[in-house]
């Protein structure tokens, strides 16, 4: 019972460690295996390269947060203590040291993993994420990388991306490594659950039964594509959500516009309506996520594909669907004519009646004069 209380709280304690090699590095940390002085063992050490400023700056950060509440759990990554140095502003996790990831268990291997061994390490991740997902915190970064083995134990690791399954929508877009992401991720703009981590969990299934990721995509549009040359295309009701989702978001993005400035050429209603499509590649320039670039050794093919057209046999053919943009009111009937706009007839308080009709108005008309505008002015 006392261990399941323990609560690692940020302490000077440095000197207590050195560094024995370097494990590994990302973009916000890199991670050392450090022997601690006081009792001869290994751990390892995560030092975050950004700069803290107090304690409770320290306490309020996700990942500590995540794994105080997750701890102990035998299939979640330990906590032994948080050192944050005020004068620096340094801050460093160690955490127990485990031999491999999922990753270098599998890489160079001609032969997969026997179907035992398999499920026992399935069996495993699903614990942990159920274990997460019970206490209200999704990972979003599910990845062989991010899954840490030692003699048989699997354990979940890396929660510098996790979120409460309770926050606000909409979240991060290009949080997850994009061969592990969910299409709800990829086609809406942020609008994700807690689900994404099952999907991550069956991609890295397939990695760890066929030695070979399910969907590696050079790109959000190949990612896509891959997608739906396995699954096939979405259902109507799926495509519906998808729909309703990015319509929000474009329809107030283009009301914050309106309300800034007029555009020099009407909007068509057109570009009005959201069809699933992937976000563009300007927003995702903005967001300096490490995320896209966790595979420089894996890199997929740098080419873009069409989507195919769906041909499963056995599988029955799905109704038509109407198009996912707005019709045009002016398109052609029937018969291939485009019919005519009539005048509208007002009836209501401020219609006139015969007798207001024969009153002739007292005021003069007149027209104000033309404005000279020099110098390109509005």
């Amino acid at each position: 019972m006392g261990t399941s209380q323990r609560r690692p709280e940020p302490r000077e304690a440095y000197f207590d460690y050195k560094a024995i090699g370097k494990i590994g590095e990302g973009t916000f940390s890199e991670v050392m295996k450090m022997q601690s002085l006081r009792d001869g063992n290994c751990y390892a050490c995560k030092q975050m390269k950004q700069h803290f400023d107090s304690v409770e700056q320290v306490n309020n950060l996700r990942e500590i947060q995540a794994l105080r509440r997750l701890n102990p759990h035998p299939n979640i990554l330990t906590l032994h203590e948080v050192l944050f140095d005020r004068k620096s502003g340094s801050l460093a996790l160690i955490c127990e040291l485990m031999d491999m990831n999922i990753y270098e268990l599998i890489q160079g291997r001609r032969h997969p993993l026997s179907e035992k061994k398999i499920a026992h390490y399935m069996y495993q991740l699903c614990t942990s994420l159920d274990h997460m997902h019970r206490n209200g915190i999704f990972h979003r970064d599910v990845k062989p990388e991010n899954i840490l083995i030692k003699q048989d134990v699997l354990k979940l690791g890396d929660f510098g991306s996790c979120r409460s399954v309770y926050s606000k929508q909409p979240y991060t877009e290009y949080i997850s490594t994009r061969w592990y992401r969910a299409p709800e991720c990829l086609l809406t703009d942020g609008f994700y659950t807690y689900k994404m981590d099952m999907w991550s969990a069956g991609c890295v299934l397939y990695e760890v039964a066929s030695l070979q990721p399910l969907f590696p995509g050079a790109n959000e549009l190949d990612q896509i594509s891959r997608i739906h040359d396995i699954i096939g295309t979405p259902t109507e009701n799926t495509l519906a959500k998808f729909k309703q989702a990015t319509e929000k978001q474009a329809l107030a993005s283009h009301w914050r516009k309106a309300t800034t400035f007029f555009p020099k050429h009407p909007v068509a209603p057109e570009l009005l309506s959201s069809t699933w499509q992937t976000p563009k590649e300007g927003q995702k320039q903005k967001q300096p996520l490490k995320q896209e670039k966790d595979h420089p050794r894996r890199p997929g093919p740098a080419y873009l594909m069409e989507l195919p057209k769906l041909k499963l046999a056995g599988v029955t053919k799905l109704s038509s669907y109407s198009s996912l943009a707005l019709q045009s009111v002016l398109a052609p009937g029937a018969n291939g004519r485009v019919p005519l706009l009539r005048p509208l007839k007002c009836v209501g308080a401020n219609q006139k009646t015969d007798a207001q009709k024969d009153i002739k108005p007292t005021l003069k008309q007149r027209r104000l004069p033309t404005v000279d505008r020099r110098g390109g002015g509005c």
